[in-house]
């Protein structure tokens, strides 16, 4: 069922805190703030896009590290600032002309699950609310921040037949 569900994705859209960072705030004493990314997830992501499938970030905060980060990666659709996450969803669905069935989302909190209820595939981090559980259809094995991005690009590219491809570019 998931490998159906994943083999539709045309549009991957995470969250920040809490699924591409472990969930925890750095600020320094001049309230500067700080991020850590895995560097797996980034690769997966890159990956997952030349495959043709887009990417999208939906997340609560602003911050420039996630602007700096996001752009690395090549990932055009990054919306920050919205509590109200399915205004972003619903302006980056119509403009990728999408149906629900054809996009995932990767959430981790409350905030998450009203887009969660929408989208063809829903996927908690294994460390999520144990609300955000009940309104899945599927979870990592990884915690937020330590692959779980990876993991779900790999699942998508597994289940559409393009992680041999994606290999073959690094010799294996």
């Amino acid at each position: 069922m998931i490998i159906e569900k994943a083999k539709l994705i045309r549009l991957v859209i995470f969250d920040v805190d809490g699924v591409l960072t472990d969930g925890r705030l750095y600020f320094s004493d001049i309230d500067q703030e700080y991020k850590s990314f895995h560097a797996r997830d980034g690769l997966g992501m890159v990956m997952l896009q030349r495959t043709g499938v887009e990417i999208g970030i939906i997340t609560a905060k602003k911050s420039t590290i996630v602007t700096n980060r996001m752009q690395k990666l090549g990932i055009k659709h990054i919306f920050q600032g919205q509590t109200n996450k399915l205004i972003a969803f619903e302006q980056l669905r119509n403009e990728l002309q999408l149906d629900c069935q054809q996009i995932a989302y990767v959430g981790d909190d409350i905030l998450d699950i009203p887009v969660m209820s929408k989208v063809g595939l829903a996927i908690a981090v294994a460390n999520a609310d144990r609300l955000v559980l009940k309104y899945s259809h599927w979870q990592t094995k990884a915690s937020g921040g330590e692959g779980a991005a990876r993991e779900v690009c790999e699942l998508i590219m597994q289940s559409q037949a393009t992680w041999d491809e994606q290999l073959s570019q690094y010799g294996i």
